[in-house]
């Protein structure tokens, strides 16, 4: 978990251990393979799959909420060509107020 929690802190100065144990145990099976765990960004099908898996059930947003917060992260993410999934599913539950979704 070390490598994600200093992944996370390239964003965040303070992040929420707990948030992002939470995530690693969640996404645990994408993460066993380097392609899954990291975000295509670009890829149009897979924000799209976020939004609707990610975001619309365990983050609980409506459509414009995870289009904002996917849009609001991919900008922030925007310099790192390789984007961790754990960090960028963090960075939308910041975005979003919905850490406690995470870590209650």
């Amino acid at each position: 978990m070390s490598d994600y929690l200093k992944n996370v802190k390239e964003y965040v100065e303070s992040p929420n251990e707990d948030a992002v144990a939470a995530l690693v145990n969640h996404l645990s099976i994408a993460l066993d393979n380097r392609d899954s765990a990291i975000v295509a960004a670009t890829d149009d099908g897979e924000l799209e799959s976020i939004k609707d898996g990610y975001c619309r059930k365990t983050l609980d947003l409506d459509e414009a909420e995870a289009d904002k917060a996917i849009q609001a992260v991919c900008e922030r993410m925007k310099g790192d060509r390789a984007k961790c999934r754990v960090t960028f599913y963090y960075l939308l539950a910041e975005e979003s107020g919905k850490m406690s979704r995470l870590a209650g």
